[in-house]
């Protein structure tokens, strides 16, 4: 962060706590989860506007992200937890976990995450986001998707598995 020609309050370094708050000289705790840079520098020149500094300029640089997780379940070809940095969608997620399996139920993928101190979800058609009928969903650290199992599918998985098996018996005529 720098302050114009403030030295004393300018800084090279600030590190974000897992809470999402930065501590900085003379205003103390600010909230800077979920903010550009552009809307944190605003609201600090407006902190140091309404106490100490005539017109402050102020720009913050965001020199390295900390990456967040999210954690996939269900019908993906890998499940696990994995590192998103950066603006992630629904699809962008999937990938991650190499994509669906062959026994997903693309029109039930349901993306859980806590929104006010209470667990939410909202269930997705990937199917339709392929097409471009639905917009793909911005996914969010701490996200769980799960991506639900095709009763139909995984049923004709298992005739298909079980099928060579059936193709060893013949067919033998009696007289």
């Amino acid at each position: 962060m720098n302050v114009f020609q403030e030295a004393d309050l300018s800084t090279a370094a600030v590190q974000v706590d897992a809470s999402g708050r930065v501590l900085l000289p003379l205003i103390g705790q600010m909230d800077a989860d979920g903010k550009t840079s552009t809307e944190l520098a605003s609201q600090i020149a407006d902190k140091l506007r309404a106490k100490y500094l005539t017109d402050p300029q102020v720009s913050v640089i965001v020199s390295d992200s900390v990456s967040q997780h999210v954690t996939l379940n269900g019908a993906v070809t890998e499940p696990g937890v994995y590192a998103i940095k950066g603006r992630t969608t629904l699809l962008d997620a999937l990938a991650m976990a190499k994509g669906t399996s062959r026994v997903a139920a693309l029109d039930q993928v349901a993306v859980f995450r806590i929104v006010n101190g209470k667990r939410v979800g909202g269930l997705f058609n990937v199917s339709k986001i392929n097409r471009g009928e639905a917009p793909d969903p911005e996914i969010l650290g701490e996200d769980t998707i799960v991506v639900g199992l095709s009763n139909v599918k995984a049923a004709w998985r298992d005739i298909l598995t079980a099928a060579p098996l059936l193709t060893t018996f013949s067919y033998v005529a009696t007289r």
